[in-house]
């Protein structure tokens, strides 16, 4: 299929093949009709994309920060690799969809097959899209019409934190699309409504709808034109839909405003407030979040959860619904802001001259003969047929900056990439020279040249995927953890004892050269040993603390240092307690310490913490025997006391990575033992569950 991204790179607007994305338990496979250019929201992208480096940093001061403290505690070459890694990944565009369901998931029931829908979908010729975020078009909305919903939805969630009764005076700043929306909205509200623009074009348009308008630009005072509008009152509220840098516009929102009365931003300005002009007049400031209750929140929009209607009116899919109804109704005309369609594959006409083309809504139409295809093949620059090939599941940040780098050093054998919307499959494998790109993983399995296969999906698909690959004769690397439980756990286990193929995971630490060369000098004794993960804050609406789907960090990530305990220690983990931070820590705390007992009675602590600064060295481990010490500092610096022959060893930041791939791809071409023990793979899991048991039981958990 089809689909408009944007090169943060370069800064070019590309129309790309990317397989189509596959149907998911409680979403909807649309093929699209038409879809909705953003001419605010999608511009402001596409002149961040063609910005040089320092006009990025410029725009983004508190990514340039941490920035600073990674250089301090990664070093710069590392930085400067995650940074360009990041900027190398293009954005898709879009979020104003309409289009005819082709299938839905589990969990659907108010869509089928055929409705004509409205959604919150990319640019794309298919779109999957969760189900509270489409809405079924009433059949006197054309799709042109119905491709306005999601941003009308925009507008009207300005209004309801209005909360505007009829007669009241609003004002509307700024009449783009969004405005002009807002604007015809208020006024079928019973409002007395004042457009304020610089633009003669939408000027004429809000008079045309009976929308009292001023052209700011022709030396009209517009604070001195409301009041007068209003007998020196001021108006009731004001809504802020204009894109502008200058603080200028909230001055102004605030001294055309009555006492109490109220303003809501929609739109982006500069923000830097005159406390007296608030003061005085005990105004209320909002921000406005996008389509309404529900968004960004994953429960509601990625796993289907309604909020109770009784509870919070309007929602997201409730607000679709009533832009849609208004449209059906006449309450709302938005023919007349249509400036221009394009096909989609005539996308250029928008894009390159959307910074000053002075249009109100483009449109693109698409193909109605679009094919439904969930893999592309793509021409790589070589490839190496040797010993069989490897395929990647899974293509985020941690595959593109990490995983597929240090295969192509390695010349490795690439067959497929696959990720479940497709785009960012197309990306890695054109990048990195991939033969296939797909939405489906299930033709790797079934493709009788791979030989192995690399699992870098969320975590809750890790045992599943691991057991289907075993289970289709293939070795399978996975990427911590193996399992989030032990009835997964021991799934995975039977499938490989049914196919006789190997299991790896991701544990590279055991592969650095500073823990190789701690356990050449540690052989053989009792270790006391003590690691910490200063892990940094990760918001806890990232889908790592869902433990469905994350598991929790510390099942996630600190199973990292229990296998390095393991391999130091040369030993197995016989016993394991947790204790997290705080008087009733939840199960996915990312603030714990947690003791190992090992079976040569070696002794381990390890810390996990997400509270600490950034600025200090994110990893540390200290280890203590035989009246000797040895403190290796986040990868980079290993340091001796009382070791003869050996003070210190210092390399750039090394965490193993490709030491352990260069392992693993001789052993694809190659065959002999895995490069992890097994039976190390298996005590390492289960004594990452049980650390989480211990935490709710407050005991010690033994590990069979």
């Amino acid at each position: 299929m089809l689909q408009i991204i944007q090169d943060l790179k370069q800064g070019k607007t590309i129309l790309e093949e990317v397989p189509a994305p596959l149907i998911r338990s409680g979403h909807v496979l649309i093929k699209t009709t038409y879809s909705l250019v953003s001419l605010g929201t999608e511009k402001m992208l596409v002149e961040f994309s063609k910005a040089n480096l320092i006009e990025k940093a410029r725009q983004q001061p508190d990514k340039v920060k941490m920035v600073l403290d990674k250089i301090k505690t990664d070093g710069l070459m590392p930085t400067l690799e995650a940074v360009f890694s990041k900027l190398n990944q293009p954005l898709p565009l879009g979020y104003c969809n309409v289009g005819e369901v082709i299938e839905v998931g589990k969990g659907v029931e108010d869509i089928r097959v055929g409705d004509r829908v409205a959604s919150n979908g990319h640019h794309a010729e298919f779109v999957c899209i969760p189900k509270n975020l489409v809405v079924k078009i009433p059949e006197q909305v054309s799709d042109e019409e119905a491709a306005f919903t999601v941003i009308g939805a925009i507008g009207l969630q300005g209004i309801r934190l209005v909360n505007p009764t009829f007669g009241e005076t609003v004002v509307v700043i700024g009449l783009g699309l969004i405005g002009l929306i807002t604007a015809e909205l208020l006024k079928s509200n019973g409002c007395r409504v004042i457009g304020l623009d610089f633009d003669q074009k939408k000027i004429d348009i809000a008079k045309a709808k009976g929308i009292d308008s001023v052209k700011v630009a022709d030396g009209i005072d517009p604070v001195k034109y409301v009041l007068e509008k209003t007998s020196g009152i001021g108006t009731d509220a004001v809504i802020i839909t204009a894109s502008a840098k200058t603080n200028e516009v909230i001055s102004q929102a605030a001294r055309m405003s009555r006492k109490r009365g109220k303003i809501v931003l929609v739109g982006v300005i500069g923000l830097d407030i005159s406390r007296s002009e608030f003061y005085e007049k005990e105004l209320s400031f909002q921000v406005s979040c996008s389509y309404g209750p529900g968004r960004y929140d994953d429960n509601y929009e990625n796993k289907g959860i309604d909020y109770p209607l009784p509870f919070v009116r309007w929602t997201e899919k409730r607000n679709f619904e009533t832009i849609l109804n208004a449209i059906a109704s006449g309450q709302l005309d938005v023919k007349p802001l249509i400036t221009e369609v394009y096909p989609l594959a005539e996308y250029e006409k928008i894009y390159d001259h959307i910074s000053g083309s002075g249009a109100i809504a483009s449109i693109l139409k698409y193909n109605d003969q679009a094919v439904y295809n969930t893999k592309v093949a793509l021409k790589p620059n070589h490839y190496n047929l040797e010993g069989g090939s490897i395929a990647v599941i899974g293509a985020g940040n941690f595959t593109n900056a990490v995983i597929l780098p240090c295969l192509r050093k390695l010349d490795a054998n690439l067959s497929y990439i696959a990720s479940a919307g497709g785009l960012s499959s197309t990306i890695l494998a054109k990048k990195f020279s991939i033969r296939n790109a797909t939405s489906d993983y299930h033709s790797i399995l079934t493709d009788a040249d791979v030989k192995m296969v690399l699992i870098t999906t969320r975590h809750n698909l890790h045992a599943k995927m691991a057991t289907e690959t075993l289970n289709a004769g293939k070795h399978v690397f996975v990427e911590k953890p193996l399992a989030l439980n032990h009835s997964d756990l021991e799934e995975v286990l039977q499938a490989q004892r049914t196919s006789v193929k190997s299991i790896t995971v991701g544990f590279n630490r055991r592969f650095s050269p500073h823990i190789q060369k701690i356990k050449f000098l540690t052989e053989g004794a009792q270790l006391n040993l003590v690691a910490t993960m200063n892990a940094g804050f990760i918001p806890l609406n990232s889908w790592v603390h869902d433990m469905e789907r994350g598991g929790g960090r510390i099942l996630g990530e600190a199973c990292h240092y229990m296998d390095l305990l393991v391999y130091l220690t040369g030993s197995k983990i016989t016993a394991v307690c947790m204790n997290a931070l705080g008087k009733q820590p939840l199960e996915n705390t990312d603030n714990a310490s947690i003791l190992l007992k090992f079976e040569n009675g070696s002794n381990g602590v390890i810390n996990y913490f997400s509270n600490g600064s950034k600025a200090y060295s994110k990893e540390r481990l200290e280890v203590f025997f035989q009246e000797k010490t040895i403190i290796m500092d986040n990868f980079r610096k290993t340091t001796a006391f009382g070791i003869k022959g050996f003070s210190s060893l210092s390399t750039k930041q090394d965490k193993g990575h490709n030491e352990q791939f260069k392992r693993l791809v001789a052993f694809t071409k190659t065959g002999g033992l895995p490069i992890i023990p097994l039976d190390e793979i298996i005590n390492i899991t289960k004594a990452s569950i049980e650390a989480l048991t211990s935490l709710k039981e407050s005991r010690w958990a033994t590990i069979d």
